[in-house]
């Protein structure tokens, strides 16, 4: 059992520590990515579990972290590093609302935002300790209009959180939306008609939480972009 939790745990924390290298990257003009690939290369590392986004999810690392922590407290011990793994998970998934908040000139109340993905991650129908669907609550919990589209999951999200509105596909969630999340990389997403959906968006304000994305395509297609670790802010100018 405790190779299980340490395991989990451990793989957990190299999710939150590139993270928070994608925070600092952010800060100081950096690609995540291009660090997370250079780390890769060294064999004491290895490239898994080095890619930056919203946090990890899912009914085994949460769990399992939670479970370690709570028997090290039980036992006199003091697991400060998992409790920084748990808080900057958390933080990771603020990194939504925070970025979203800041697109729409300070203000998420009314904004129709429409998130792409529900799973906590592709090729799965699981969203338990789903990012997205807790960055759903959060974005209601502001006031927003959320929308949302997966491929497989959207009627056990919709047990979840009854309030949150779905559709058929990206291209009606695209349709009228302030803007737009991406909190699952399915490859769906990377096939997207882009052109498309800027012209469905009453706003192209793209948060790509996943990285999916080329940001300089981004630019020059002529969407307000931003993803996990990237150290500017793409944008066209009068957004």
């Amino acid at each position: 059992e405790m190779i299980k939790y340490a395991s989990n745990a451990f793989l957990a924390t190299k999710i939150s520590f590139i993270n928070e290298i994608a925070a600092i990257c952010e800060r100081l003009g950096a690609d995540v990515e291009e660090v997370a690939l250079g780390m890769g290369y060294d064999k004491r590392i290895g490239p898994h579990f080095l890619s930056a986004g919203l946090g990890y999810g899912g009914s085994c690392f949460p769990k399992d972290v939670k479970a370690l922590e709570h028997m090290a407290l039980v036992h006199g011990s003091h697991p400060s590093l998992l409790r920084a793994v748990m808080d900057i998970n958390r933080d990771a998934r603020r990194w939504a609302i925070l970025n979203l908040r800041d697109m729409l000139d300070g203000t998420l109340d009314q904004k129709r935002i429409g998130i792409l993905g529900l799973a906590f991650k592709p090729n799965t129908d699981d969203i338990r300790e789903s990012p997205a669907l807790d960055i759903a609550r959060m974005l209601q919990n502001e006031g927003s209009v959320v929308r949302a589209y997966d491929p497989v999951a959207m009627a056990n999200a919709a047990q979840q959180n009854p309030q949150l509105g779905l559709v058929e596909d990206p291209y009606e969630l695209a349709d009228g939306a302030d803007a737009l999340l991406v909190c699952t990389d399915w490859n769906e997403f990377k096939q997207l008609d882009l052109n498309r959906v800027r012209d469905a968006m009453r706003t192209p304000i793209f948060a790509d939480g996943r990285n999916l994305y080329n940001p300089d395509t981004m630019l020059a297609l002529g969407f307000q972009y931003r993803s996990v670790g990237k150290g500017a802010t793409f944008h066209v100018n009068g957004y």
